[in-house]
């Protein structure tokens, strides 16, 4: 059976923690360093697969060209938690009341949403699919390195505790161009 491995993308523009990042925030020469520094790869790595994210497609595109590995795929399965537009940049403390109301309510009540954010039911159900996604791709293609983002990483690694994976996916550290290896109960 082959390997998934899963790299969290490097340092990038403006990252500031308790912030949710922009979009198109692009990697740092922080970021291009952590990756070079998180070779060599697994031995059996045969493809990478990515989010269409930049500072994830970024790093992806450094380990293709570092290591000579094909991008065999690009999935917005892989992209990070959508996090309310209203709230990008900011800290909690400087977003709207009713931001912090639902918050406070996400994690008993996931399926809540606030504004055009992804409700923590909707990123589970995505990062079981993208379990999917990636066992049938690697299945195709050999081991793989999947690249993504912090709480997509995080719920995708807990998938069992349901929705509220989130609470410990944005807890539990996950280091810039970390990797680790991906175990993939069936769910």
């Amino acid at each position: 059976m082959a390997d998934i491995w899963l790299m969290r993308h490097g340092a990038y523009e403006g990252h500031r923690p308790g912030h949710h990042a922009p979009y198109n925030a692009a990697l740092t020469e922080e970021g291009h360093e952590q990756v070079r520094h998180a070779l060599p790869l697994p031995d059996n790595i045969t493809g990478i697969v990515t989010s269409p994210v930049p500072r994830a497609r970024q790093t992806a595109d450094l380990v293709a060209r570092l290591t000579g590995l094909p991008i065999v795929d690009t999935s917005r399965l892989l992209a990070e938690w959508r996090a309310p537009s209203s709230v990008l940049g900011r800290t909690s403390d400087a977003c709207p009341p009713d931001y912090q109301s639902w918050r406070n309510r996400r994690l008993t009540e996931p399926s809540l949403r606030f504004e055009d954010a992804e409700s923590l039911a909707e990123l589970h159900t995505r990062a079981a699919r993208c379990a999917c996604f990636l066992r049938r791709t690697a299945h195709l293609h050999g081991s793989l390195l999947a690249v993504s983002h912090k709480l997509i990483l995080g719920v995708l690694t807990h998938l069992r505790e349901g929705p509220t994976a989130f609470g410990t996916a944005a807890v539990a550290p996950w280091n810039f161009a970390e990797i680790r290896r991906f175990i993939s109960a069936n769910m």
